[in-house]
């Protein structure tokens, strides 16, 4: 079989216009969809909850993206998949130093996958490994992916 590749590209476009709400369209060009999203922090950040905040939409994009993964790789491996129940902890630690207001510092991600099927648990298995590598969630935590640039009167620079 020949190996067939595509490709996925996503834009945000993001306007904060005051507090802590910002709100963003995120175009998904290879499939020419449009959704528009919201991110807004409570009070202890300076925010009035009018949205979620972002590492809410983070901790659901993960699950998301994973159950999708074994939804559709269970149909194209033939493994039958009633449901998915997935028990996610994220955990973060903001630390205080004197520099700044506080460096954000990830502590890990555990999800906990009950896929509810007759299936065996080497074929769970199969699907579930197929899935961890077929999410595109997963793959973007790889170190090093994110860059960012900075505007400088009409110019991006590298930060």
């Amino acid at each position: 079989m020949k190996n067939k590749n595509f490709n996925l590209t996503f834009k945000g476009n993001a306007i904060n216009t005051g507090s802590m709400r910002n709100d963003i369209d995120v175009i998904f060009e290879s499939m020419d969809e449009r959704f528009q999203l919201a991110t807004d922090e409570g009070a202890f950040h300076g925010g009035k909850g009018t949205a979620p905040p972002p590492l809410a939409l983070f901790t659901a994009s993960l699950c998301g993206c994973v159950m999708t993964q074994i939804k559709a790789f269970g149909k194209k491996l033939n493994i039958q998949v009633n449901e998915i129940k997935i028990d996610a902890t994220m955990e973060w630690n903001g630390n205080i130093t004197d520099e700044g207001p506080y460096l954000a510092e990830c502590k890990g991600y555990n999800l906990d996958i009950d896929i509810i099927s007759n299936e065996t648990l080497d074929r769970k298995k199969k699907l579930l490994n197929a899935a961890i590598k077929g999410c595109f969630i997963e793959a973007s935590l790889k170190p090093g992916l994110v860059k960012h640039r900075l505007k400088n009167k009409d110019n991006w620079i590298s930060v």
